[in-house]
């Protein structure tokens, strides 16, 4: 089972980096006989760059009078500075507050007016803006996002506001979180020189120290047509939109971008361990291994591997824990493989009393057959089916086809991945599966987080 936390949250494949429903019918069959996924899939893709560096990709889909606008920036937690982290993510929201020319609220009424929705996201290597929008509004969408681009006002009183706000997100999110608290744990064991190690919305102590100056600065640099991808996927005019948007955006300057600060994370050698204690009835726990970062070629294995470990009843942890030892109530795996580096993880609620080592046991023992033996061909099939129908769900609408474009294209700097990546996908054998098992999940190479009862 792959994250649906990649996106905001990402997997090996970008494509990929939402859950969608599964419907057995509607992908392509993965049989090895076939060379060539990519034209099952393809579309009419346009890109283009304006002489500040702003990267645009456009695609007309006229099966409905709507449209899906994406403006991303090559900004994430990755990016900052270790002194100030979670400035991303705020900014994810102090972007809704506006510029003279559209302030916040009367942009909110604007999108509201016209039947849109907006929202946005950040994930450890980028952060991203859309509109989900009614034809005949595309000028309007990128003159509003074309300002808040390089004019956002970020008032004193609204940092201030907005500090509250991420702060009690946080305390919702993290320290209130079972999961977001283990999640916070897991980061930063498994990573111990790389940047990824700390957390997406930032520590307490950053969030109340950080100054205006300090975040005009970070919005100076890094919020800049030459950091940006912008996607425009649905029912517009091709001719018109490159004409606006040079119109708006064409005027802004280039802005230094920070050299890469991030250091390669050395390999694992020793098991790491962390205890963490709240006030819950059950235990949960959480085994991590480093895994590749996006677009390696074992990414792809991981994912499938992922599945056939916990992807529905009949999955491998889920059969041997839940059902049939009767010692969890839930288990999962998923694949995080970002930009840099990636993180396999496996996450189970226990029963209450059940015993944790035991449980673990039964976790590692999954883990050693697939070092230890090939999966079978109908395994291998089932989960190569799987995210093939994931694939094409995703990119039957605007939003969704934006949203992997402007991935790809922000990940490997090559939007045409959302085509490829299927054939990849399609070529992993059972033996490629059993090899990353063997690189990346020894026993020397896991992270051990525990969730227990008080004492």
């Amino acid at each position: 089972m792959r994250s649906n936390f990649r996106v905001a949250l990402i997997a090996g494949s970008i494509v990929l980096s939402q859950v969608f429903a599964v419907t057995a019918s509607a992908a392509p069959s993965a049989h090895p006989e076939r060379s060539s996924l990519v034209e099952d899939i393809r579309f009419k893709v346009e890109k283009f760059q304006l002489d500040n560096g702003l990267t645009v990709i456009l695609h007309e889909d006229h099966s409905a009078p709507i449209y899906s606008y994406h403006q991303w920036f090559r900004v994430g937690p990755r990016h900052e500075d270790p002194r100030r982290t979670g400035l991303a993510h705020f900014f994810e929201h102090l972007m809704f507050k506006g510029t003279d020319k559209y302030p916040g609220k009367k942009w909110e009424r604007i999108i509201q007016a016209n039947g849109g929705s907006n929202n946005a996201f950040t994930s450890r290597d980028y952060t991203g803006y859309y509109e989900d929008m009614p034809s005949g509004t595309l000028e309007l969408i990128i003159d509003i996002e074309s300002d808040r681009m390089r004019n956002l006002n970020m008032k004193q009183d609204e940092i201030d506001s907005e500090r509250e706000v991420v702060k009690e997100e946080r305390r919702f999110r993290v320290e209130n979180s079972i999961i977001g608290a283990m999640y916070e744990a897991l980061f930063s064991t498994v990573f111990k020189v790389h940047n990824y190690r700390w957390p997406v919305i930032g520590s307490m102590t950053h969030l109340n120290a950080t100054k205006r100056e300090e975040f005009k600065a970070f919005y100076d640099q890094f919020y800049a047509p030459n950091n940006s991808v912008v996607v425009v996927v649905g029912a517009f005019d091709s001719g018109d939109a490159k004409k606006w948007i040079k119109k708006y955006y064409g005027d802004y300057k280039k802005s230094e971008i920070p050299a890469e600060t991030s250091k390669k994370e050395p390999v694992q050698r020793g098991q790491r361990s962390v205890t963490l204690r709240r006030a819950v009835q059950s235990p949960t726990v959480m085994v991590g291994f480093q895994a590749p970062k996006a677009g390696h070629d074992d990414a792809y294995a991981f994912d499938l591997l992922s599945n056939i470990l916990s992807n529905g009843n009949s999955s491998r942890l889920y059969n041997r824990l839940v059902y049939r030892e009767q010692r969890a109530t839930s288990i999962s795996s998923w694949a995080y493989t970002a930009q840099e580096a990636g993180i396999f993880n496996i996450t189970s609620e226990l029963k209450p009393g059940q015993d944790v080592d035991r449980s673990l046991m039964s976790i590692y023992g999954e883990v050693y057959k697939l070092r230890n033996g090939l999966v079978s061909e109908a395994e291998l099939e089932k989960a190569k089916n799987q995210v093939m129908t994931d694939t094409v769900n995703q990119l039957r609408t605007v939003s969704g086809k934006a949203r992997a474009l402007a991935a790809a294209e922000i990940i490997y700097g090559d939007y045409s991945a959302v085509f490829t990546d299927l054939d990849k996908y399609n070529k992993v054998t059972r033996e490629q599966i059993q090899n990353v098992a063997k690189s990346y999940l020894k026993p020397e190479q896991r992270s051990v987080i525990r969730m227990l009862p008080k004492e």
